[in-house]
Formats: structure tokens, C-alpha cells, sequence
């Protein structure tokens, strides 16, 4: 399909337009890499159906910043589930509790939008205090009617670029019983976390009061993954299992009490802080955690030089080079310095960022 003269004109002046106001934006470099590789792609052999990925794919991700844009500083929690389940199920129930719960808290929750599970989080936290990721499909996946007409539910075309969004607006998953989807959901999130593609953020696995799911799910893992070497033991810090909403609720909350974020920046692992440890504490982690240490030491530090300009520049920081294998062992380290810092008036609003 040829464009219209007049969308072409309209297209050619936007761009114009925006390459003449680059040096003045504030991500000026990134907008350049894209826009640098949208030229690239277009001078090589791309078929139609390339295209369409590449142009659905860019609407997807659009409209997702936008969205989630105004909620930046509120941590959020993905929830995960059976769509099958009814709602007088005990899974059904518990997932509402602790969605409620969580939102009570001030957290917000993101679902899938369909039902089961994803309803009762939607029903638990309320609209209000939830987004909803559906997904295109042919059968189509309604809404469910806790999220419906909401302008926090997105419908996605790809599932790729769906979860993108749940893994990069996340700060702890819970995952509750259910399918090979539900199950797939797991592994993948704990593969991402445990190289490092994810988080440091809490898993939590939670069951209906009394029931065994993730219970026989841990004693698999743990014999024929542990069991085989397939997997260290401190991998099993990545995960919480539970069966109780106030417990599920603590993990999430004391993993914010004093560890705010982190990043690399070239060969340091650079932890923010919320509160800034004592020289004690500090010479503490330093005992307890120097296996995972490759060189050096734990050290106390402000924003190192490429930090200037992020949200995080006036926080307190940890700096390690960190093996970047152990992530249990550094999830270890995370609960060591929120337990050190947890007295402190920083400590008191985990839902913040």
C-alpha cells in the first residue's frame, strides 16, 4: 500500500521536526541509536511480515511507557495463576486476600486481565489500585469485569512485548497454583533471576491454607535439580513459599526496607540504599559475604560519575564486584542489609521507590 501524499507529508515534517529538536531532548542518544537503527533496517532486505512485527511491536511498547509512566515511583506486583480456577475456590480466595492486602499496603498489582487468578487480584486490589495486560488472541480472552473498561487495562498484540512489561514495571512476583502457563511463568522468572536478567526482586509461591502445590513442586526441584547439581543450594533464597497472606505480604515488604535498586555500572555491582549502613555493619557484610566478592571489598559510596542525572543520584550506595554467579548468596546479602537498616524512618514506606 502506497502512503497518502498527505500522510507522507505529515510523517516527513514529524521527523524533521524531531531531528532538528535531538540535541535539545533529554535522551537525545537513545532516540538517535533508534532512530539510526529504523534507517539501518530499512536500507536491508526485510520482508512485510518483518515490518509488521517491527511496527506492532513499537505500538505495544508505546502505549505500555505511557501507561505505566504516571505510577513510576509505586513498586508493583505481578500476579500469576490459573485461569481456571472458580471463585469460591480456596486458591481463588487466597489470591483476592492477598491482593487486598498488598494493595492495602500501597503496593499496586498487575495481572493478565482474564479471570481466575487474574480476577481475583483485580477484585482484591480494585481497579484502582491495579493494571490489567491482556493479550490479543483469536478466541478472543475477555476481560475480567474487575478491570474492564479501566484505563489501566492494556491489550497487547504480542506476548513477547506483554512480558517485557510484567518483568520491567515488577518488583516482586507471586505466582499461585496453576497450569503449564502458571508453571512456565515460574521457571522463567527464576532463570531470569537467578542469571541476573531479573531483579533482585522477591518470588513468593503461594498456595491455598494448608495445600501441598508448590510444596511438591519445591520437593522436585530440590531432589532432581538440587539433588543432580543442577542448581546450587543457595538458589533456593530466591524463592518464598507460603500458604499465609500476611507472610507473603512481609517478604515483599521487608525486601524494600532499606535495598531501594541496583545496577552495573562497568564492572561494579552498585546497590542503592534507602538508609546508609554504619561502618560497622558494612565491615560485617564484608565478613559474612566475601565469597562472592571477586576483588576488593564491600565498600560505602555516593553515584558514581555515570549515575549523574538518575532519579536514585542522592541515595546512599554499596559497591561490589560481584561474582555475578551467586545471585541466592546476593539475595542473602539483600536480606542482611535490610535487616541492619530496618530501624530506620526510610524503612517505613516499602511500596515506595
Amino acid at each position: 500500500m502506497v502512503p497518502s501524499c498527505q500522510g507522507f507529508e505529515s510523517l516527513q515534517a514529524d521527523a524533521l521536526d524531531l531531528i532538528d529538536r535531538l540535541p535539545m531532548l533529554k535522551h537525545s542518544e537513545w532516540i538517535e541509536r533508534s532512530l539510526s537503527t529504523i534507517v539501518q533496517m530499512a536500507g536491508e532486505e526485510l520482508d512485510r511480515l518483518d515490518w509488521k512485527i517491527i511496527s506492532s511491536s513499537l505500538r505495544d511498547m508505546e502505549k505500555a511507557f505511557s501507561l505505566f509512566y504516571p505510577y513510576l515511583h509505586v513498586r508493583k506486583i505481578a500476579i500469576f495463576g490459573s485461569a481456571r480456577v472458580s471463585p469460591k475456590s480456596p486458591e481463588y480466595l487466597i489470591a483476592r486476600d492477598f491482593a487486598r492486602a498488598i494493595a492495602q499496603q500501597g503496593f499496586m498489582v498487575i495481572t493478565g486481565g482474564g479471570g481466575g487468578i487474574m480476577q481475583a487480584a483485580n477484585e482484591g486490589a480494585t481497579a484502582e489500585r491495579s493494571f490489567g495486560l491482556n493479550i490479543q488472541l483469536p478466541f478472543e480472552q475477555d476481560s475480567n469485569p474487575f478491570i474492564a473498561g479501566d484505563s489501566k487495562l492494556l491489550n497487547f498484540k504480542y506476548f513477547f512485548t506483554r512480558k517485557l512489561f510484567f518483568l520491567r514495571e515488577s518488583d516482586a512476583l507471586a505466582l499461585f497454583p496453576g497450569g503449564f502457563g502458571t508453571l512456565d511463568e515460574a521457571f522463567e522468572c527464576l532463570t531470569l533471576t537467578q542469571t541476573g536478567k531479573f531483579g533482585p526482586a522477591p518470588v513468593i509461591l503461594i498456595d491455598r491454607p494448608g495445600g501441598d502445590y508448590w510444596l511438591d513442586w519445591n520437593n522436585f526441584v530440590q531432589k532432581q535439580l538440587g539433588g543432580r547439581g543442577l542448581i546450587s543450594a543457595d538458589d533456593r533464597s530466591l524463592y518464598t513459599i507460603t500458604d499465609d497472606v500476611n507472610v507473603a505480604c512481609e517478604a515483599i515488604a521487608s525486601f524494600y526496607l532499606v535495598y531501594h535498586s541496583c545496577r552495573y555500572v562497568r564492572e561494579q555491582l552498585v546497590i542503592r540504599l534507602k538508609t546508609e549502613l554504619s561502618e560497622e555493619n558494612v565491615d560485617r557484610l564484608n565478613t559474612d559475604f566475601s565469597d562472592i566478592v571477586v576483588t576488593g571489598k564491600i565498600a560505602k559510596s555516593q553515584a558514581l560519575a555515570p549515575e549523574i542525572g538518575d532519579p536514585t543520584f542522592d541515595l546512599p550506595r554499596l559497591t561490589l564486584h560481584f561474582n555475578q554467579r551467586n545471585l541466592g548468596r546476593l539475595y542473602q546479602l539483600i536480606a542482611a542489609i535490610n535487616q541492619m537498616g530496618s530501624a530506620s524512618p526510610a524503612a517505613a514506606h516499602p511500596e515506595q521507590k
